[in-house]
């Protein structure tokens, strides 16, 4: 069975071949997967191990729900939630897998729709909100936020530094209120004074702003520490990440599991990262990827 259906414009699944080199899928496995999107992965994993009806799809975004109602047909479960609720909820019900896959990026459909308000390439509403029905917009971060407390979310979600931080607070102050991205990335990259760049100036205070509508951190370091609870013994988790933040989280987490002697839960299959600049070259938004890949014992 399979599933020829598209969505438009959507991308090249992140480092899939990387993913299925380093975890093995094989026939009658079961896999869940924690951020499925439009089903890229799945797609692709379902095709080795047919089994459908043992595995699980989650996502928080409501277009990707819809979309991703295609397979249960084939017996697949869908969950429209964030990952951490969705683990909780699977350890309760007593679940296991073999494979689990958490692709920590915006789906290129979310950037991709200028009324989702993730990027500055596309103009469109102050949003970011991975689920739309709830929470905090950006705008209501940029437009309500003190100064110091928009400085130190830059500089801590966005890594940018003290000074650079400093002055773009101080600019989004001066040129409140707004309404759509593209007013805001102009402001910011007024402020950020760095000429030429390959990267937009406002790419980190929108990473900043995203990562704190989202609570995305928080949630990561939540899920990371539910995967051995869900992994059969010799399941493979499988995480990508897309900003250093992210990385260190799953760098940690694998690391302590693996640190704890005879009592140690997993090994890691990746002793350095697999990055999407070397291994997914022709796929734009694979850039910044980072796959780490861990072994349940």
């Amino acid at each position: 069975m399979s599933i020829k259906e598209h969505p438009p414009r959507v991308h090249e699944p992140v480092l899939l071949q990387s993913i299925l080199d380093t975890v093995k899928p094989s026939q009658g496995e079961s896999y869940l997967d924690l951020t499925a999107g439009y089903g890229g992965h799945a797609k692709s994993i379902f095709s080795i191990t047919g089994n459908y009806r043992d595995s699980v799809l989650v996502d928080r975004d409501a277009n990707t729900y819809r979309y991703l109602q295609k397979f249960t047909q084939y017996g697949t479960e869908i969950i429209q939630s964030d990952f951490v609720t969705a683990c909780t909820q699977l350890i309760e019900a007593g679940r296991h897998f073999n494979i689990i896959l958490a692709d920590l990026g915006v789906s290129s459909p979310q950037l991709d729709r200028a009324e989702r308000g993730f990027s500055f390439m596309n103009d469109g509403p102050l949003d970011m909100r991975m689920d739309q029905s709830t929470g905090k917009t950006a705008a209501d971060i940029v437009n309500c936020y003190s100064q110091i407390e928009l400085e130190q979310l830059i500089v801590r979600y966005g890594e940018e530094p003290r000074a650079v931080a400093r002055r773009i607070a101080r600019a989004i102050l001066e040129g409140r209120p707004y309404a759509r991205t593209s007013e805001l990335a102009n402001v910011i990259k007024q402020a950020a004074r760095r000429g030429r760049t390959k990267i937009h100036p406002a790419t980190r205070t929108f990473q900043a702003l995203r990562i704190e509508i989202n609570d995305e951190l928080h949630q990561v370091e939540e899920m990371l520490a539910l995967l051995t609870e869900l992994l059969l013994p010799g399941g493979r988790a499988a995480v990508i990440s897309f900003h250093s933040l992210e990385d260190r989280l799953v760098k940690t987490s694998f690391s302590e599991q693996v640190e704890n002697g005879y009592e140690a839960e997993l090994e890691v299959l990746t002793k350095k990262p697999i990055l999407g600049a070397d291994q997914d070259v022709h796929n734009p938004r694979a850039r910044s990827a980072k796959l780490r890949v861990a072994r349940k014992k």
